[in-house]
């Protein structure tokens, strides 16, 4: 039996400490602030109530397996999984809509057809064919297995297959996203479509190489789900999964350095002073953090991969409603913005001012739970900014709330008519939840894009510490922290020589 110190309570950390209790591990979790989640929070006042981090969940098989290797009670035992159908309504600059089926390739083209046009819905579903082939290509080693020692491999090649385009008397195949909208999907609104899946993710679509067709597709083949109470009880059901696997938390406990001895990691010792000892550490913290726990020593080794791009992070704007939500209302609604060009401008080019018309995320969940009777409604606004406090902070960020809302009143009729209250949520709510600088938010791994967008492997150069969670492979997002936990629970059971899961 090891003893293994983990710092924070976020999903992936909790993921491991779950699974390494589970292996015959002592495990305690040492976490800075007075709850566990990580950015996965919950916001309450007079009845209402509002998941503060993601809404929604993907892939929900990760956490399937979570439960099932560490008990005998499945996740539905522990939490209410819902399909959330239409997967999502979509109101495009020129004013169209279109609700798009969960998980149904036939009812999203015939939808598309209708809303866009005969041959849009063709269009769409040839792409998520050739996405399901980058998806094939890529799932293992950027979601079940360790960071390859070579993965310049992953860098270099794109795993998206290209339709060639001919273009000034050359063929050319599209290499980011943005290339995909133009030369392949050829209409502004389905470009737009694609487009939003990077941005939610704080992705350039300019830059951002065509493996990210991944994303888009894993909501398509995987669904979408929405956890009855919010993502929140999610965090719940895992939290007290580890809870009756006998691991320790231990909350209000701020790490100020990991203990090293006879060149490996010994233990972490806190800002009290208080010294906890152990065999292995598993830090689940952004890279700031980890640096300034073993300072002077290089934790990761010069074949890493190459520094993330520009970092983003989000603005999330709660509403509590007066009025019921009415019958037959979508889960989520994207408002896209007016002009997609100088949004991405203004969040990428971190010029620190608000976007006039954002793509803003609308999330209207009907759950009973959330508000204080059935007189009233819930409703999360999110869009993408850059992390940080801009110039002339407060008021650049009232004024993209401002906006937000105006933006979410195309799919909310009589929404400022309703408002009882709003809550803004800034970048530095996230960076007290989660311990990243400016409130930055990690993005999934994805191939090919000369490694940008590839995440540290999960060991260091420092044996016996490890690192999981967003900041490290495989990167952000829920189903991402779920598989690292699994990745560095591999990792510290079955030493080096293990390859992911089978």
């Amino acid at each position: 039996m090891a003893r293994i110190a983990v710092i924070g309570a976020g999903m992936g950390a909790m993921a491991a400490a779950a699974r390494l209790a589970v292996a015959g591990h002592r495990v305690a979790v040492y976490e800075r602030t007075d709850t566990y989640g990580g950015a996965v929070r919950r916001f309450e006042r007079d009845g209402f109530g509002f998941d503060t981090g993601p809404g929604l969940l993907t892939l929900p098989a990760v956490y399937r397996d979570l439960f099932v290797k560490t008990g005998k009670e499945p996740l539905e035992d522990c939490v209410e999984l819902v399909q959330v159908d239409p997967s999502a309504r979509h109101v495009f600059a020129d004013g169209t809509e279109v609700s798009l089926p969960n998980a149904s390739r036939a009812g999203v083209v015939a939808a598309l057809d209708q809303a866009l046009g005969a041959g849009a819905g063709e269009r769409w579903g040839d792409f998520l064919v050739r996405a399901r082939d980058a998806w094939d290509r890529t799932r293992r080693p950027l979601l079940e297995e360790p960071l390859w020692p070579d993965w310049q491999v992953l860098a270099e090649k794109e795993p998206y297959p290209a339709v060639p385009h001919k273009r000034l008397l050359r063929t050319r195949r599209a290499g980011t996203l943005s290339e995909i909208g133009a030369w392949e999907l050829r209409d502004e609104r389905l470009a737009a479509l694609l487009h939003s899946a990077a941005l939610g993710h704080g992705l350039d679509p300019r830059t951002t190489p065509a493996s990210a067709a991944v994303l888009p597709y894993m909501e398509h083949a995987f669904g979408t789900w929405y956890v009855r109470g919010g993502v929140r009880e999610l965090a719940r059901a895992v939290y007290e999964r580890c809870v009756r696997r006998r691991v320790q938390f231990v909350f209000g406990a701020e790490v100020a350095r990991i203990l090293e001895k006879d060149g490996r990691a010994a233990g972490v010792e806190l800002t009290d002073g208080t010294v906890a000892e152990a065999d292995f550490v598993v830090a689940g913290v952004a890279p700031d953090a980890l640096g300034r726990f073993v300072p002077g020593t290089a934790l990761r080794g010069g074949g890493e991969v190459p520094p993330q791009p520009g970092r983003t992070s989000r603005l999330t704007v709660l509403l509590a409603l007066r009025g019921g939500r009415p019958g037959g209302t979508a889960h989520r609604t994207v408002v896209h913005a007016q002009d997609q060009q100088a949004e991405w401008e203004l969040v990428f080019g971190g010029s620190g001012e608000a976007v006039a018309r954002p793509t803003v995320t609308v999330l209207r969940p009907d759950d009973p739970a959330l508000v204080p009777d059935a007189a009233h409604e819930a409703v999360v606004l999110s869009s993408v900014i850059p992390a940080g406090p801009p110039q002339g902070a407060r008021e650049v960020l009232d004024r993209h709330a401002e906006n937000m809302i105006e933006a979410a009143g195309r799919a909310v009729p009589g929404l400022r008519d309703r408002i009882l209250w709003t809550e803004v949520l800034t970048p530095a709510a996230v960076e007290e939840a989660t311990g990243a600088v400016g409130g930055a938010i990690p993005a999934p791994a994805l191939a090919a894009g000369a490694g940008r967008l590839l995440h540290p492997g999960n060991a260091t150069t420092l044996t016996g510490l490890f690192t999981v969670g967003g900041w490290s492979h495989p990167g952000g997002g829920l189903p991402h922290a779920g598989m690292s936990g699994a990745l560095v629970a591999g990792l510290i059971v079955e030493g080096p020589g293990f390859r992911g899961s089978q």
